[in-house]
């Protein structure tokens, strides 16, 4: 009897072990891997240019920025800290792959709208890349209609189309590239195109858990042979803080929306023409 009981005891565990493996794999066909990469960029732009990065479902984020005086002006004018322009953005995430945001730059009073829109999300064994669009509307308010008699409000108008194309290597190397189309219905002289196509380059390196180094380059395409305008690159780092990121930088371009710092870029990093400034976004 005790042989019997025995080998009743031995048969009921191989049972119950045999049970607990076909449990066991029954869950792990359930449990599904997310491969999708996320934490591409910090901030929804990188510097000037737009990131990858999109406002999460029912976020809602206000961004300062500003840009100094040249640092060239010296002591003076305390490196150009006595001289700013200012941009001030709401941006909104609907959902997770799309958002809408509107701006206001004090130079030339200028008030833009723009949506933003992923259209497809860098995935292990899906997709190398993730792919966003972006397309905003400026009005420009600061146009003097005593120097432009003729200057009617359809020329306030400049429209930017981007397409955002990015890739995360690694946890510390992220890339973009972004081909741009601007239409500006007015040009205010013989230096620029109405329309212009440009080039975005721009990345981020991690060197720590809160921090990351930038930068970015715009290629014109079309820029006219006279143009006193250059391409603007720029330089900065992230700083990570909670609910904050603060973005310090120093670039080419003083201007801050789309036409601005795309098209009118006029600083000189040869001759140490350049301008500091930062970016404050703040998460609700």
């Amino acid at each position: 009897m005790k042989r019997i009981g025995l080998l009743l005891i031995l048969l009921l565990l191989n049972v119950s072990l045999f049970a607990q493996d076909d449990l066991l794999n029954e869950l792990d066909s359930d449990v599904k891997t997310d491969t999708k990469t996320v934490s591409v960029f910090k901030g929804l732009k990188i510097i000037n240019m737009e990131s990858t990065k999109l406002a999460a479902k029912k976020d809602f984020y206000f961004v300062i920025s500003h840009r100094f005086g040249s640092v060239q002006s010296g002591i003076k004018d305390l490196f150009g800290l006595d001289n700013s322009n200012i941009r001030f953005s709401f941006v909104y995430g609907f959902n997770d792959w799309f958002n809408a945001g509107v701006s206001r730059s004090s130079s030339n009073k200028t008030y833009d709208a723009h949506i933003k829109y992923r259209l497809l999300r860098q995935e292990k064994g899906k997709s190398p890349v993730t792919i966003v669009g972006f397309n905003s509307i400026e009005y420009n308010t600061g146009l003097d209609e005593v120097n432009y008699p003729l200057l009617e409000s359809k020329h306030r108008y400049t429209y930017a189309h981007e397409i955002l194309i990015s890739r995360k290597f690694n946890e510390n190397l992220s890339l973009e590239v972004t081909p741009i189309y601007l239409h500006q219905n007015f040009v205010e002289n013989d230096f620029q195109n109405n329309s212009q196509y440009i080039l975005g380059l721009g990345g981020r390196y991690k060197i720590s858990k809160r921090v990351t180094v930038n930068a970015e380059y715009h290629a014109h395409m079309n820029r006219v042979a006279n143009s006193k305008y250059s391409n603007p690159l720029s330089l900065g780092v992230d700083i990570e803080t909670g609910g904050h990121v603060f973005q310090l930088h120093i670039t080419s371009a003083q201007l801050m929306n789309e036409s601005g710092y795309l098209t009118r870029a006029l600083g000189d990093w040869g001759s140490g023409d350049i301008y500091f400034g930062f970016n404050i976004w703040r998460v609700f």
